[in-house]
Parts: C-alpha cells; structure tokens; sequence
C-alpha cells in the first residue's frame, strides 16, 4: 500500500453548535495532519482520513459546546489548542499527529447579532452613566470646597458676586436677576 506522508489539509464542515448559554451558531474549522506511522494508519482504521474528518466534526462540536458564545469569540486561540490536543491524542493510535487546527468562521444568526449590538450599547450607556457620576462627584467636591474657602473671607464673596454679574452681562437673555446683598441696605436706611 502505497502512503502519501505530506501534511494534508481536511475541511470540517459547517457544524451547528449550541453554546453553553444556548445560542445557536455554526461553525466550520480546518485541520492540518500528516501519517506519521503508515503503518498504524493502515492497519488501526479502515479509513483514516474519513475518522480523522469525523472525530474533528465531532470534537469541534463537544468543545465549543461546553463553552459561552463570548468565550467562542474572544478565546478562539486557546479552542483551536483545545481541539488539537484532544484530536492529537485520539489519533496518535492511527498513526496520525494533527499539527494545527483553526475554527475558521463562527457565524451567529441575524437576531443575535442584533441582540449582541444592543447588549454593547447598554453596555456603553451604563460607562457613560458612571463616568458622568464620577464627574459630577468630583465637581460638588470642588464646589463645595471653593464655597468653604469663599465663606471664610467676605472680600471673596463680594469679589464672587462682582465676577457673576459680569458673567450675566455677557449673555443676551432679556431678563437678569440681581440678587441684594443684605449688608447694602444698611447704607440706605433713613435714621
């Protein structure tokens, strides 16, 4: 029996995996391999590049099924070396050594794509809420300091009052408000 020993390259096909938190995607991978004792691979399986194809469909499936569909996505190098290793391990008795195994596309239906990019905005409103919070903490902190230094010197708190007045001035409003200091009064009192 004549045994071809270079690196072949099996496409598994697209499988349908059903994450650990239950969402529905489908997954296709390749796998690379090489007969590296010709003959275990003829005498320990009848057809070693058909189990090598069905053990690969079989292992993506039952390792991408145990994990979260975030996992699927962000950890893929660490599921490729999952895989490999336990297809390593199954066919080292066929004479087979699989030397690297890629998911090539996971694909989510439409509606969790939708979901997904919902989830992300609510994800990014919620920093903002909590970066703006942060803001208006740091802000009172600062105001309120400002205004116990101000209290402690009643030049400062004329000189603050002159400052909004000038700050009013500026802006084309129709109506300003000027508030009266209680001390002025004192001035105009008739005796």
């Amino acid at each position: 029996v004549r045994m071809d020993l270079r690196t072949v390259v099996l496409d598994v096909p697209t499988q349908d995996v059903i994450s650990h938190d239950n969402v529905s995607v489908h997954v296709n991978a390749v796998v690379y391999f090489r007969v590296i004792d010709p003959q275990k691979a003829v005498i320990q399986v009848e057809d070693f590049h058909m189990a090598t194809s069905q053990l690969a469909q079989t292992t993506l499936r039952s390792v991408l099924g145990g994990h979260e569909l975030d996992e699927m996505l962000s950890e893929r190098e660490r599921l490729n070396s999952d895989i490999q290793d336990i297809l390593d391990k199954q066919t080292d008795i066929w004479g087979i050594k699989i030397s690297n195994v890629e998911i090539k596309h996971i694909d989510l239906d439409e509606s969790m794509i939708r979901a997904i990019a919902k989830q992300a905005e609510a994800e990014r409103e919620r920093r903002a809420k909590v970066i703006n919070a942060k803001g208006e903490l740091e802000a009172s902190k600062n105001i309120l300091a400002a205004a116990e230094v101000i209290s402690q010197n009643p030049q400062a708190i004329q000189l603050r009052y002159l400052q909004t007045l000038s700050d009013v001035s500026n802006d084309k409003t129709n109506t300003i408000v000027f508030p009266f200091p209680t001390e002025l009064s004192d001035l105009f009192k008739t005796k």
